[in-house]
């Protein structure tokens, strides 16, 4: 049904839709440079890992943004602010366990659970309010509804932008993963640098 309403977009702005979607994804940002750390980190099976858990944050905002919840939410800075200030603290937290880790130890990579490297990844999108101002700005310019329900059309895009995010943030985390046991093979500062990593991220989400 969902699909049968997004085979009526044209073709020609499905591909912009997908284009634009992609160009998106490649250029980096938090999502990005989550997975690339947890690749680093963990190797490039956490940093895939860690790239699908983002992916289903994603999903989330794309579920808010199909039934009006993100619209109730951008209307209201203080829960935009609330919810800001959370996803900082949240990776806060993974810099300060990711410091106090310690040299790397080429034996533990890929340890973690994989639920856990997933969970991780679900928090730092679902905790981050940007992709709820984006998806409202971005989806509904590819929507008319002379094509059908406007609500399936951004639903079934939204699931489009997050299949093709989702599997650009995991080659992220992997590419990173392979680099990270390069730098772990010749300077063991891999929690170090993830460490960092997950530092800037926070303080790039409160600064903006």
């Amino acid at each position: 049904m969902i699909w049968d309403t997004v085979a009526n977009i044209p073709l020609a702005q499905l591909a912009t839709f997908v284009a634009g979607g992609l160009m998106l994804n490649v250029a980096p940002g938090q999502d990005v440079f989550f997975a690339s750390a947890c690749g680093i980190q963990g190797g490039p099976r956490a940093g895939a890992l860690a790239g699908f858990g983002v992916g289903l944050g994603v999903l989330m905002h794309v579920t808010l943004a199909t039934v009006g919840l993100g619209a109730v939410v951008a209307a209201h800075p203080e829960a935009l602010l609330a919810v800001k200030y959370a996803g900082a603290a949240y990776l806060l937290w993974l810099a300060w366990r990711s410091w106090r880790a310690g040299p790397a130890d080429p034996s533990a990579r890929g340890s973690v659970r994989p639920w856990t490297i997933i969970r991780r990844g679900f928090l730092s999108n679902a905790l981050n309010p940007k992709p709820v101002l984006f998806l409202l700005a971005f989806l509904p310019q590819f929507t008319n509804p002379a094509w059908g329900p406007v609500w399936q059309q951004i639903l079934g895009l939204g699931l489009i932008f997050t299949f093709t995010g989702t599997l650009v943030t995991m080659g992220y985390g992997i590419v990173a993963g392979y680099a990270g046991h390069v730098i772990g093979k010749r300077l063991g500062l891999i929690n170090k640098i993830a460490a960092v990593m997950f530092a800037g991220l926070a303080f790039r989400l409160v600064a903006k």
